[in-house]
């Protein structure tokens, strides 16, 4: 596995969607939408290559992943220190963003590469994780089983028991069923813009390692490929009227013609 901040480095077809999707997602990010202790968000493509992304404080990658930092809000984020924790937990290359602060916390952000998503639960930040990608006739299947957190200990936090969680998937093409549900009242959750779905958590219940199951089915076309076969057909489209009017105008010319 690899990091990348960029675009994924794989020839797995629809690549090119999650890299457009986590542009996309940047570039659209609302200061108004929620804002979460921990987020982990998938970018899944048609071929089964996926890049992660986390988004986390540092006090809650030690309380549910056990990660080995300091997460008292007055020590520094050293980015190699993060990176170094990660290498050893089982990602062999490993890029980390520049750290900011919230509400008298640190955060970083963490972007791991992997032709198979089915391979990232061999990292062991990750492995609290099972992915399932499979093929049949209806489609694509994936699956993604969350599992106990670390139980780490991030010492004395000034969390207000209202922080939430979330997992998010950026998926390639047309979703045929999802198990989404809102967090507020249970009731079936909606697909997001760029077709996300989001499971969301209270950081309270994912400590208590209440469980997670993620499961979504989708056609095995990358919207991105759909959206060039249209573009084509009505660029086809348009250059045949346009051939056809060229043609009848110089056919009524000629016709003028020959009755002058």
């Amino acid at each position: 596995m690899s990091i990348s901040f960029t675009a994924m480095r794989t020839p797995a077809a629809g690549a090119g969607v999650a890299a457009l999707a986590i542009a996309f997602s940047s570039a659209c990010s609302s200061p108004l939408g929620p804002q979460y202790e921990y987020e982990e968000q998938l970018y899944l493509t048609v071929g089964g290559a996926a890049t992660a992304v986390v988004d986390t404080s540092i006090p809650a990658l030690v309380a549910l992943r056990g990660a080995a930092l300091d997460p008292s809000p007055t020590a520094r984020t050293d980015q190699t220190d993060v990176r170094k924790v990660f290498e050893v937990s089982g990602c062999p290359t490993v890029q980390v963003g520049q750290p900011w602060r919230r509400d008298g916390r640190r955060f970083v952000q963490i972007r791991i590469d992997t032709p198979d998503v089915r391979t990232l639960s061999q990292c062991s930040l990750l492995a609290w994780s099972s992915y399932t990608f499979e093929r049949d006739p209806s489609g694509i299947h994936f699956e993604q089983r969350l599992g106990p957190a670390a139980g780490g200990n991030p010492g004395k936090v000034n969390w207000d028991g209202s922080e939430l969680i979330a997992f998010k998937l950026h998926l390639p093409s047309k979703i045929i069923y999802h198990n989404v549900r809102r967090l507020a009242d249970n009731s079936p959750g909606e697909i997001e813009r760029g077709n996300i779905l989001t499971w969301e958590q209270t950081l309270v219940d994912r400590r208590a390692s209440k469980p997670i199951d993620m499961d979504v089915r989708m056609e095995a076309t990358s919207i991105l490929y759909r959206a060039i076969w249209l573009f084509g057909g009505s660029l086809v489209a348009a250059i045949v009227v346009l051939a056809t009017i060229v043609w009848l105008v110089m056919l009524r010319g000629k016709r003028a013609a020959k009755n002058l």
